[in-house]
């Protein structure tokens, strides 16, 4: 059963992204504007004002003491993936939605190389619902990805925007994170 439920679960994040969206017409992780050379961490300190710095997968270790850092997901929090052999930086993603307990939406940057996608498909996939492991929406290939990412899990700004207000920031904390302020 548990099995024949984690294959629905992609289906089931597209139906309800697209109901969950505000923005008429688009699809999960659809780009924001052109490309962008942006990194994750410089974007995602622009967009919540998490002041950390360094590769993307040291923010969780850095976090502590100075941030409160959680296994549950919350609109405006920092989603962190730990390194691998795909991600050897790590990487950072910004919650924009919550849809349930083991399914949210992320604005990132460079997920796909040079872009930044917002509401962008990611589900929880370990075994215990704790976030430990992801899969994340692939947006060249219209589909959840086909790979697992571990995680350490999300750091909650001192004053987390909700989605109206991250989406509406983001071109702005493009640019922020493009010219390295």
């Amino acid at each position: 059963m548990r099995r024949i439920a984690f294959r629905l679960l992609p289906l089931l994040c597209l139906i309800l992204a697209a109901c969950g969206s505000n923005r008429g017409g688009a699809r999960p992780g659809d780009y924001v504007g052109g490309t962008a050379a942006v990194e994750c961490a410089p974007f995602a300190r622009a967009l919540t004002g998490v002041s950390l710095s360094g590769a993307a997968a040291d923010w969780w270790w850095q976090a502590a003491g100075h941030y409160t850092r959680t296994q549950k997901p919350e609109v405006g929090s920092v989603l962190v993936f730990r390194r691998s052999g795909r991600l050897p930086y790590g990487h950072v993603a910004v919650v924009s939605q919550v849809l349930s307990r083991r399914q949210i939406m992320v604005t990132q940057a460079n997920w796909v190389h040079h872009r930044v996608t917002e509401d962008q498909p990611v589900i929880d996939t370990s075994e215990d619902g704790d976030w430990s492991a992801v899969r994340v929406w692939w947006p060249p290939s219209g589909q959840m990805g086909g790979s697992e990412y571990g995680t350490f899990g999300f750091i909650r700004p001192d004053h987390p925007a909700g989605h109206d207000r991250l989406i509406a920031t983001t071109p702005s904390a493009i640019r922020i994170a493009e010219n390295g302020w």
